[in-house]
């Protein structure tokens, strides 16, 4: 099952069980893929294109959530971290700091880096090879750690 009828099953129930927030990020999801839909002129979306959606729309949330705790909204930023929680469900469970630490090593192993200068061509191939699975930030952090 795709994650389009998946979304839409679960928008059912969180409307038959009134849940709001469940329903308000469902509908985001729903949203984001119906518009990719439309851009892309295709019957069927990637599964890459419908995990570079969720990310960017969990990033959007933690991004909010985090301009709303400076602002002292934190009504607005539960709002958001709840609406997070809904859209992570549908992602990849991440790697732990000691399974990414691993898969790094391995790629600057073979991609034969050797100080901070090779940096572009790791992380070329840990973004291809890590999407979904770590967040490009951390993974830019720890390359740098890795490569000084």
């Amino acid at each position: 099952m795709g994650l389009e009828s998946t979304i839409n099953d679960d928008i059912k129930r969180a409307i038959k069980s009134k849940d709001k927030v469940a329903l308000e990020g469902l509908r985001a999801i729903k949203s984001a893929l119906l518009l990719l839909k439309t851009d892309s002129q295709a019957n069927e979306i990637k599964e890459s294109d419908e995990l570079k959606i969720l990310q960017k729309l969990a990033k959007q949330r933690r991004d909010s959530a985090e301009i709303y705790a400076q602002r002292n909204r934190t009504d607005l930023q539960e709002t958001e971290l709840e609406q997070l929680k809904i859209i992570e469900r549908y992602l990849p469970k991440p790697l732990s700091k000691e399974e990414l630490s691993e898969l790094l090593d391995k790629i600057i192993a073979t991609s034969g880096a050797t100080d901070l200068k090779d940096m572009g061509k790791v992380m070329g191939i840990a973004t291809k090879t890590l999407a979904g699975k770590a967040d490009g930030k951390r993974v830019s952090e720890m390359v740098k750690e890795k490569l000084n």
